[in-house]
């Protein structure tokens, strides 16, 4: 097996083991186990709680001490048993610890995942920029492949869930060990304070353009979380009217939302283009008024006459996403100097899935509060203020963010 077919198999686990329960844990927690909405929510924002501290606590591990690939098995070991333990809880405050372990331990692989795959990449003479996202679309595969499987067998409502994702997370935990070697790249230390504290990838905020990006990222981070926390009740709001009660959007809201997932495998393929044509400048740009639009046609789109409209926001969002998070992670690895490379990454993480997360949760949650009434949601006035959102930042973006792309011409 070449090592681009190992590095795909690595990246289709990496994001199956998060999709078998990401979309339906809730409703297994609220239906069978009689969770609170509260109770939850609760769960849930373990994973940006999580994010703010542990993917750049074991990135530094990993460009310090440890292989990044074992540091990155260890991880997944870890998760395996706490899914596996997570399979047996049914009461809500031992579940909202174990999960937070569980978010310690996973969260941080996302960031390591890539660091191994640009890693390894480079160390085999590729091309990361053009290599890696033909290989980083399986993860996306397997993130809907694994929602496909939870929804169509069953398993939704129950443990199974879990056990499929813990039994992945053992096989991976395990892989892990088996690949290349990625070494600390820190042969000698400084004798820098933040060198000491191991908090080398925050001097990046000492360029000006790099403190901008990442102070963006949380801001754009918090349009992700919007979307992940708030589709599915729009969704299944629409059940309580009669015209829209049958239609395929409330029976089958996992598949519609699923679209998303499936256009980011084909936005993700076209990211080379757009980076070695434009720059991240104007990719970050596009992806922000995608965001714009994403939330847009949320607001006047629905189940009946405006299924096209939620149809086409779910394919925007692979733009949204894939140009902002994908694109993001390639520009670090770029920027980034060689010895901070995975702590860089995991501050990346921190900002987009940790402040960025918290920032979502918290104004989006204030936003549909403030427009509900009576316990009925006004979602087109969320939506649209959701969209004003977005398009203040893509206002404000250019103007901050001072970076000069040497197009290339030839794209290969």
């Amino acid at each position: 097996m070449n090592i681009k077919t190992r590095l795909t198999l690595m990246n289709f686990l990496q994001f199956f083991i998060w999709g078998c329960w990401l979309i339906s844990l809730g409703g297994y927690m609220m239906g069978p186990l009689k969770f609170t909405g509260g109770q939850v929510g609760g769960v849930y924002a373990t994973m940006g709680l999580a994010a703010l501290f542990m993917p750049g606590l074991m990135g530094i591990v990993a460009d310090r001490w440890i292989n990044a690939e074992r540091v990155l098995g260890i991880c997944h070991l870890v998760g395996a048993i706490l899914l596996f333990w997570a399979s047996t809880v049914t009461n809500p405050v031992v579940m909202y610890w174990v999960m937070l372990f569980n978010a310690m331990a996973y969260m941080p692989t996302i960031a390591l995942n890539s660091a191994v795959s640009y890693n390894i990449l480079l160390q085999k003479g590729y091309d990361v920029v053009k290599d890696f996202p033909p290989i980083r679309v399986w993860g996306t595969i397997g993130f809907i492949f694994a929602m496909w499987i939870v929804d169509l067998l069953g398993w939704a409502r129950n443990p199974a869930q879990l056990y499929v994702s813990a039994v992945t997370a053992l096989f991976l935990g395990i892989y892990a060990f088996t690949l290349p070697a990625c070494p600390p790249a820190r042969a000698k230390r400084d004798g820098s304070i933040l060198s000491a504290l191991g908090l080398d990838a925050f001097v990046l905020f000492k360029k000006r353009k790099m403190a901008v990006f990442f102070i963006f990222a949380m801001l754009i981070g918090a349009a992700l979380q919007i979307t992940n926390t708030f589709g599915g009740s729009f969704l299944d709001d629409f059940s309580k009217f009669d015209l829209y009660k049958d239609s395929f959007a409330v029976k089958h809201p996992t598949l519609l939302l699923s679209i998303s997932q499936i256009s980011e495998t084909l936005f993700i393929l076209t990211i080379p283009f757009f980076l070695k044509r434009f720059g991240i400048k104007k990719v970050m740009i596009i992806s922000i008024f995608a965001w714009v639009l994403r939330f847009g046609l949320f607001g006047i789109g629905n189940p009946g006459h405006g299924l096209a409209l939620l149809i086409l926001s779910m394919i925007i969002y692979g733009m949204a996403f894939d140009f902002f998070n994908i694109s993001g992670s390639l520009f670090v690895e770029m920027e980034a100097a060689p010895e901070n490379r995975a702590s860089a990454q995991g501050l990346f993480m921190i900002m987009t899935n940790g402040f960025g997360a918290y920032l979502g949760g918290v104004s989006s949650g204030f936003v549909v509060d403030l427009f509900t009434k009576d316990g009925v949601k006004d979602w087109p006035h969320i939506w649209m203020v959701f969209s004003a959102y977005a398009l203040i930042l893509g206002l404000i973006f250019p103007f901050l963010f001072k970076y000069k792309h040497e197009r290339v011409t030839k794209v290969s």
